[in-house]
């Protein structure tokens, strides 16, 4: 394995899908559309009908995940793509971190991965 992979592989950070819906919220409006993946650093969701947001734009996002588990957080909108939007944590309450750190552990089945991923955070 050369450097550069072995780099890669120990920025990059786990996505798991699941079957959500998200709630998008500006100032002014609010959209909803479905959950693609998260990860610890962030969110991937279905390109929202008739939102036009531009990349670095914060909003404050409620997803529900499994019908049970709902998870609130700021966000920033990293990229966007024709169908897809990718998200960025900005801010993040406790409970809601606790319940996403849930989520990845249960998925990833490695502590060590977990923690991995929780310092590369900082």
């Amino acid at each position: 394995m050369s450097h550069e992979s072995s780099h890669d592989e120990r920025r990059r950070f786990h996505r798991f899908s699941f079957d959500g819906t998200v709630k998008l919220y500006s100032d002014k409006v609010m959209w909803e559309t479905k959950l693609v993946d998260i990860s610890l650093k962030g969110v991937l969701i279905e390109h929202p009908m008739n939102w036009n947001g531009k990349v670095g734009t914060s909003y404050r996002m409620d997803m529900r995940i499994n019908n049970s588990v709902i998870i609130s957080m700021g966000v920033i909108t990293a990229h966007i793509m024709p169908h897809r939007v990718g998200f960025q944590w900005q801010k993040i309450d406790l409970d809601s971190f606790a319940q996403l750190k849930r989520l990845v552990e249960l998925n990833l089945g490695d502590p060590a991965i977990l923690n991995r991923e929780l310092s590369a955070l900082g």
